[in-house]
């Protein structure tokens, strides 16, 4: 009953349902208005009246899917009609939106006669880009999906059916490999002969199965030959030899369920062949529970429907994915060739190392390829780059697509940006790191995360990786972590030829500052953050990062040592950069200086400014105050104005304004009306804080509260690129981190020429 509330009340608090329409365009003045009515309006028809193509180019037609049902079929629920079925096509359209940035309408028909069906949906086609069909009961949904195929010239696609069969048999690839048996061999049962069941039989012999080693049975038994009760002619085509499913699932290799719960027994899963696959996906109850066929023999391989169990098939990982390539190449159908390549697309990243936000999501669970994990999550944010790209090429080699993508790979990168601003700013920086990688150092070379990084690191060419670590060790966890980092370099500071040749250099820069000959030794071959900074230091290495195992005192104190803060400048100042949905903000100082003076102010406000440039970002200075230019006259705000001008006299060619108070900085009505003279016009991007509390609780609000995806600590002013990690970062936070490394090096370098 509690869930019974909550569900109920997640659907009606606030704005009632789920969706809502949002405009894309500004409509605040009288000219806006013009534009987005009459007579601006015109225009456009006119352009799209004699070239209907350019809906796609003027209208939101070619990102707009239309969600139908009848409500006939409705998963748990059965026919409920098509007014009761609304919620669940809401839910639908918030997963479109929620994982491929697809819009959708949701669309209820209260028939359930076919033609009026074909014929109504078909009067859709200059609406929509795409027509996904759900729950629409058997065997109406196969006419119906064929007939509107034929008729339309826009994607039709019967979720119901084809992406339960393409998840499925992905998870059916990658179990047959982890068991060695051939497809084209292997006995297959499908039990529930409705729209998903006969999919998925289809799809396993699209994929090499045969025909005549498949058997497929639904409530009234095994579709056999001759039999007249119940069948229609979806059925005839898979009809066989078998009478009941006892008698199919003895020998078997393969069970696909798609019926009801308890439809198998453990004496069926014990009479199936030697490592039987057993995809259950009744729901909410499975065919037979996991345990229960665990019960009866060790060597199963399972598969449901549910999230509480491993390899679950979720419609999810496919319909809106699927659909986001078929859009973005215009295509006029969704066909095999497309299905398969998703198919093969999600078989293929159920292999690769999972991200650590996926962990998280799933309750700091890890995930490895194998009888477990044969497919992939539904939060994994992979799943967008890998199937939509392979489906759009799919649909542009078969001949479908209407427009071409010339370059898949900046293709992809679109629609990682789908995924935020973050990830569009940080696929600018990886793609300046690749232009000229550097090697990284990483003192902690031995943890599992910085061994997950330098795999991608490797791989997708960012940069050169450098482990400090004992050799066995780091080689024992690279194998243990199924990673592939043939060629890496692992240095044993204890046991290597440079480490007394460091020592020496130490001990020539610390011997006033208290440090033996004897502490240098000491301190290199035992202390691998010193190593790692000497490395840097010496020019075997370009940059360190550290951190992830340690305390940030203990990861920037050997940088500073050995490293040091640049000649001309005062110090070393920290930067992050902060992340939103539409915008990316720097703040600083955020991590180094506690009580900065104004001068260190204006320092920190020009390597900040140069820092975002370095992400292709034009740097906007709002240097912040409790007050706004004069209004409340007091020591701290006298710092603020004083730094504010030293910047502009030190940089002129900055945007830089202030003292002002965090709002004005963001606020371009207020900005307007009371301080038309400001250089900021609610647009900065650049946030100076006056001191470090200020700076690391605005900081750490914005990420939790806020939303924003932080990309830090930055270090700035250090002679060579050195970056500390932070206890709690993920793979992905180590290798953002990298990329900036890598271009600070590469900025180093050019800099280093020029003083040539």
């Amino acid at each position: 009953m509690a869930k019974n509330r909550e569900a109920l009340e997640y659907h009606s608090c606030g704005r009632k349902g789920k969706i809502e329409v949002v405009a894309t365009k500004p409509c605040l003045t009288s000219r806006d208005l013009s534009l987005a009515y009459s007579p601006g309006v015109a225009d456009p028809c006119l352009e799209i009246e004699k070239n209907p193509k350019d809906a796609y180019e003027y209208t939101a037609k070619g990102n707009l899917v239309a969600v139908i049902s009848n409500g006939t079929a409705v998963l748990g629920l059965g026919d409920i009609g098509a007014l009761a079925s609304k919620p669940v096509m809401e839910g639908k359209g918030v997963l479109f939106k929620r994982f491929a940035d697809v819009d959708v309408f949701d669309i209820e028909l209260d028939t359930k006669d076919q033609e009026e069906i074909v014929r109504t949906v078909k009067l859709l086609e200059p609406t929509f880009g795409g027509i996904n069909l759900e729950d629409f009961k058997a065997p109406e949904c196969f006419y119906i999906e064929e007939q509107l195929k034929e008729r339309m010239n826009i994607p039709v696609f019967h979720d119901d059916q084809h992406g339960t069969a393409i998840i499925a048999n992905a998870g059916l690839l990658n179990a047959l490999e982890i068991i060695g048996k051939d497809i084209g061999k292997i006995r297959i049962v499908v039990n529930g002969a409705g729209a998903a069941g006969i999919a998925c039989a289809n799809m396993a012999l699209t994929l090499g199965a045969k025909q005549e080693n498949m058997v497929l049975c639904d409530s009234k038994g095994v579709i056999y030959k001759g039999r007249k009760e119940g069948m229609n002619p979806y059925k005839e085509r898979l009809a066989t030899e078998a009478r009941t499913l006892e008698e199919a699932m003895d020998g078997a290799d393969v069970f696909f369920g798609v019926s009801a719960k308890d439809a198998v027994t453990p004496e069926m899963v014990a009479s199936m062949a030697a490592d039987p696959v057993i995809f259950a996906m009744a729901n909410p109850d499975p065919e037979i529970l996991p345990s229960d066929a665990f019960k009866v023999r060790d060597d199963v391989i399972m598969g449901t429907g549910r999230s509480d169990f491993p390899n679950q098939v979720n419609n999810v990982l496919c319909f809106p994915f699927l659909f986001r390539g078929a859009l973005d190449t215009h295509a006029t159908a969704i066909n095999d060739e497309m299905k398969m390549a998703a198919v093969k697309a999600l078989a293929n990243l159920a292999k690769e190392d999972v991200p650590d936000s996926v962990i998280k999501a799933y309750g700091n669970t890890k995930f490895s390829f194998g009888r477990d994990y044969l497919i992939p999550k539904p939060f994994d944010p992979r799943v967008l780059l890998h199937v939509a790209p392979a489906v759009a090429q799919a649909a542009i080699d078969s001949g479908v697509a209407q427009t071409h993508i010339e370059d898949m790979v900046k293709y992809t990168e679109s629609l990682e940006a789908l995924q935020g601003r973050s990830k569009e700013i940080m696929r600018t920086l990886i793609n300046k790191a690749k232009s000229c990688r550097k090697r990284i150092v990483f003192p902690e070379g031995d943890h599992d995360k910085i061994l997950r990084a330098a795999q991608v690191l490797m791989d997708e060419r960012i940069a050169i990786p450098i482990l400090l670590g004992q050799e066995k060790e780091i080689i024992n966890s690279i194998r243990r972590l199924g990673l592939d980092l043939h060629g890496v370099q692992i240095i044993d500071p204890h046991d290597n030829p440079n480490t007394r040749k460091y020592a020496d250099e130490f001990f020539r820069l610390r011997q006033r500052k208290g440090v033996t000959q004897a502490e240098a030794v000491r301190t290199m071959g035992h202390e691998r953050n010193y190593f790692g900074a000497m490395m840097v230091h010496m020019g075997d290495a370009d940059a360190m990062l550290s951190g992830i195992n340690h305390h940030y005192p203990e990861t920037i104190r050997p940088t500073l040592e050995i490293i040091g803060k640049q000649d001309e400048i005062m110090g070393v100042h920290g930067l992050y950069m902060l992340a939103f949905k539409n915008q990316v903000v720097f703040c600083a100082d955020t991590t180094v200086c506690i009580d900065p003076s104004a001068e260190e102010l204006a320092e920190t406000a020009i390597l900040a400014a140069n820092k975002a440039r370095h992400f292709d970002v034009e740097p906007r200075i709002a240097m912040l105050s409790f007050s706004n230019f004069g209004s409340a006259n007091h020591p701290y705000t006298s710092k603020i104005r004083k730094a504010t001008q030293l910047v502009k006299e030190w940089a002129p060619e900055l945007i830089v304004e202030g003292e002002m108070q965090a709002n004005v900085a963001f606020d371009h009505d207020i900005t307007e009306r009371q301080y038309p003279f400001s250089a900021i016009k609610g647009d900065a991007n650049v946030l100076i804080f006056p001191d470090l509390d200020a700076g690391n609780i605005a900081y750490k609000l914005l990420n939790k509260l806020g939303g924003a995806e932080a990309v830090g600590p930055i270090l700035m002013g250090v002679k060579k690129p050195v970056h500390v990690l932070q206890r709690g970062d993920d793979v992905n936070d180590i290798v953002n981190l990298a990329a900036v490394a890598v271009v600070d090096a590469q900025q180093s370098m050019v800099q280093e020429v020029h003083k040539c």
